[in-house]
């Protein structure tokens, strides 16, 4: 039987983020799915730049780079056609250094992220495989799935993660069951390639239809891509609204069948589901086999890539023995209250636009209104993302904790690029210009958690000392510190802030405990490891 580090059940875009990132770091994983290929359709439809900043680590963002498109705004009109809410991106300069909000194609960018998955040699490949089941004891799991000719095979890894989609076996096979966070709506999505020229009755932009009598919504894709999400009556069947005829009676107030082709059209029931165990043993749920939301934010793959951006990391500091494998545990409890808030967020913003009631939507449409003082303002949708509020954080509050780092545009000895690229990645300490080289603690937890050290600066020549100095270009993390009244920020390798210090004299304590909650003071962590 043949032994890896990490097995994957699954190759969507969360398996195969969790393949590239493990794989990258230098392990031997197992993926096991029952496709060969990528889907050709569209269905995850757009992400944001914490996602974007998670495949530039990966080394894939150029190569997806020209199968995106900013999000353009999304307007939402209420019963007699007046503008009620306005969602839309943070203003220049970009605080991860990507467009905040992009749309994209998937099938090329599901392609892009498997080549370079294919380039990793500690990664192998079981496509057109079924998992099977697992049995897991204090040791490892094993696997068994039967390949492309339904031939028994198993295998053995010392973990399990299972991004095997929302029917998920793996799933079923550990006992756990989702918590129903109360939404269940039947929805038809249809995506069609416009023809050249046309779609002159379509909105200029994003536009949410909060009618009463049927909720709409109208999306902007890439190149001639549109997206239409329209909701299903009581008593409409959902296979016979997926027909062409049907589906084109639909479109027939925005658009004709001489317009553009169908690409895809599915009927699906938005729900709100959250697994109520992220791990059991030695094996983890994520992506879609752990929650489902319905798609008002487009958070649905970026909620899979960040349980993996958040799992991937952790589980390479115990393999590696920098920490206990107690903290394999903050993974369920940041990401299940993560992707608690904010589906109940998106949840709100569903339960607005589903509204059938006349009467009650004419009062949601004045209550919005006056909620932003009578005059509808632009929000950025990504001041609707909560940060981390539990977990592997600081036990000194403060409003930096759990929040996204910024990654600006830097140079440093001649070379110039965003921050992670510069600096590099795991996690950091970084530092506000006007902390020097002496007030940086040298003592030992620094090397226990394995963290780096850097000067973010505005100008001034590059440090000599044990500290990486970069320049900034436009002052994002200067003011950043400003906001924040901090000098030092504890950045995870996942780029969430475990904490800040406000003063030079605060830093040592600050890595210090770091290091104790994450168990990296642990004499027996090397046993822990070698599991």
């Amino acid at each position: 039987m043949k032994h890896y580090d990490i097995a994957i059940a699954g190759f969507g875009p969360a398996g195969a983020t969790a393949a590239c990132m493990l794989g990258q770091m230098g392990y031997s994983v197992l993926v096991v799915d029952r496709l060969t290929e990528v889907y050709d359709k569209p269905r995850a439809f757009a992400m944001d730049h914490e996602i974007l900043r998670v495949y530039q680590n990966l080394g894939v963002a150029e190569a997806m780079r020209p199968h995106l498109a900013p999000f353009l705004a999304s307007e939402h009109y209420g019963v007699d056609g007046q503008l009620i809410r306005r969602l839309t991106m943070v203003e220049p300069p970009y605080p991860m250094g990507w467009t905040p909000s992009v749309v994209f194609l998937q099938p090329p960018i599901e392609e892009a992220l498997r080549a370079r998955v294919r380039e990793i040699a500690s990664v192998e490949l079981a496509l057109g495989c079924e998992f099977v089941a697992l049995a897991q004891d204090g040791a490892g799991v094993t696997v068994d799935w039967r390949d492309a000719a339904g031939v028994p095979r198993q295998a053995r890894a010392r973990y399990l993660i299972g991004c095997d989609g929302a029917s998920s076996t793996v799933r079923r096979q550990i006992g756990v069951a989702h918590d129903d966070l109360g939404f269940d709506e039947p929805w038809l999505v249809v995506d069609v390639l416009l023809n050249e020229g046309a779609g002159a009755r379509l909105p200029k932009t994003n536009a949410q239809f909060c009618e009463p009598a049927r909720p709409a919504t109208f999306l902007i894709g890439t190149g001639r891509h549109r997206r239409w999400e329209i909701m299903l009556l009581p008593g409409e069947d959902p296979r016979e609204m997926e027909t062409e005829a049907a589906t084109w009676r639909l479109l027939s107030r925005w658009l004709s069948p001489d317009e553009g082709r169908l690409w895809r059209q599915a009927s699906y029931r938005f729900h709100a589901l959250v697994a109520s165990r992220w791990r059991v043993g030695r094996v983890f749920l994520a992506g879609d086999a752990a929650h489902q939301q319905p798609p008002f934010l487009g958070q649905g793959m970026c909620q899979g890539v960040r349980d993996i951006a958040n799992l991937a990391w952790k589980l390479d500091a115990v393999l590696q023995g920098r920490a206990a494998e107690s903290l394999l545990d903050t993974y369920g409890a940041e990401r299940a209250s993560h992707v608690r808030r904010l589906t109940t967020t998106i949840k709100h913003i569903g339960h607005n636009i589903c509204e059938r009631d006349p009467v009650k939507a004419r009062q949601r449409d004045a209550d919005l209104v006056a909620q932003a003082g009578g005059t509808v303002k632009s929000v950025p949708r990504q001041d609707l993302i909560p940060p981390l509020d539990c977990g592997l954080l600081s036990a000194r509050p403060h409003a930096a904790n759990g929040t996204l780092f910024p990654q600006p545009a830097v140079t440093c000895g001649g070379r110039s690029g965003l921050f992670d690229d510069i600096a590099g990645g795991g996690l950091r300490l970084v530092l506000a210009a006007a902390v020097e080289d002496g007030e940086v603690p040298a003592g030992p937890a620094l090397g226990r958690v394995g963290a780096r050290v850097i000067r973010v600066s505005e100008g001034g020549a590059p440090g000599t000392g044990p500290v990486l100095q970069v320049r900034e270009a436009n002052g994002i993390v200067a003011a950043w510190f400003a906001r924040h009244g901090a000098c030092a920020a504890l950045v995870r390798p996942d780029h969430y802030v475990y904490g800040v210090a406000a003063a030079p004299a605060e830093i040592a304590p600050l890595v210090e405990s770091f290091s104790d909650a994450a168990g990296a003071n642990i004499e027996s962590i090397g046993k822990a490891a070698a599991a």
